[in-house]
């Protein structure tokens, strides 16, 4: 069997070890060949390729990005996309398409399915919003290096009197914000799915520096405020119709001084949360997902993903998986605003 690998969307630690795990089952235990292919569905679509053997996958667990490259590629947004990419995968004698990706790539890998590609997806998203999934590799790691940022920010914060603001990624999904802000000993968390009001934001701010402790607020970039209340910048859009987010941290930290006269500066984590090594969890994941991903294609379970549901590697239909966003519910959110302030 002649098995495709391709990585889509944005990068995220954990990549390489999934690659890696697949091809190395694959190869020793089914006798499988692999071939790579380059920068998302721009692979397919050019019939752009890469060899992937045990050579080639040797020395990458550690690594971060993706040996294959990624990009947001479309399909659908280019002439014939989909009709390239199957046509491709026949030229190519492709018998089955392992897609790791979120939300965007399993979009297409579903599509594909549809019109009879032997498709398996594996869920790659940074902000652990996918639905069908319990977590997914790199989100860990993410939330490790916003803590760190934090735990460094605070003593900054103290010397200086000021407010600092960490923005975070999490575009419809705050979990980054949410476990990085609980682990790091934030005073008020924005995220998403919660519009928040400026005025209460900076009445907690005024709370914190009544103490000897200056405030950290940690604000996902997909954050808005309650409507009316704040003037926010419209950005343009990806091939996926997203707009390209940033900015929501300055905007915040510009009210605050505004509004109390306190001195308040922003870091934004951007990319540094999504480079470099991935922490343990997300080595070991990426890997289980690997493994099982290359079982799924000895089956031939067509059409599904895998996910994990406690500790255990199970299959989905891919259809689930894209369905629907996994938010961060008003239950959890109450957790953290017993420490706001």
């Amino acid at each position: 069997m002649r098995v495709g690998v391709l990585t889509g969307g944005g990068d995220c630690p954990g990549l390489n070890a999934v690659i890696r795990a697949a091809v190395r089952k694959g190869v020793t235990e089914f006798g499988y060949e692999f071939v790579g292919f380059r920068d998302g569905w721009r692979g397919p679509i050019e019939c752009d390729t890469m060899p992937l053997g045990i050579p080639e996958v040797r020395g990458i667990l550690p690594r971060g990005g993706t040996i294959l490259g990624t990009s947001r590629t479309n399909p659908a947004k280019i002439d014939r996309g989909y009709d390239l990419v199957v046509e491709n995968l026949d030229k190519l004698g492709i018998d089955a398409l392992i897609a790791i990706g979120g939300e965007d790539t399993l979009g297409v890998a579903t599509k594909l399915h549809d019109r009879g590609v032997h498709v398996v997806g594996v869920p790659k998203t940074i902000d652990n919003d996918l639905s069908a999934t319990d977590y997914t590799f790199g989100f860990d790691t993410a939330v490790n290096i916003a803590m760190e940022a934090i735990d460094r920010l605070h003593t900054t914060a103290e010397s200086h009197h000021r407010a600092l603001i960490v923005e975070v990624m999490g575009r419809h999904a705050g979990w980054i914000a949410l476990h990085a802000g609980l682990a790091g000993g934030a005073n008020v968390i924005l995220i998403p799915e919660i519009p928040f009001d400026i005025e209460k934001v900076c009445d907690y701010i005024e709370k914190r520096f009544q103490s000897r402790y200056a405030p950290i607020v940690v604000v996902a970039e997909g954050a808005t405020p309650v409507e009316g209340t704040m003037a926010l910048a419209s950005g343009e859009l990806d091939a996926f119709g997203h707009v390209r987010l940033g900015g929501i941290g300055q905007r915040v930290a510009d009210e605050i001084e505004k509004r109390t006269g306190k001195e308040a500066r922003t870091t934004v984590l951007g990319h540094i949360q999504r480079g470099g090594t991935p922490t343990a969890f997300d080595r070991v994941l990426a890997t289980r997902f690997g493994l099982h991903a290359i079982d799924a294609v000895r089956d031939g379970a067509w059409g599904t993903m895998v996910a994990l549901r406690g500790t255990d590697i199970v299959r989905v239909p891919l259809a689930e998986a894209t369905g629907a966003l996994k938010t961060v519910p008003p239950e959890r959110y109450a957790e953290a605003q017993v420490f706001f302030g």
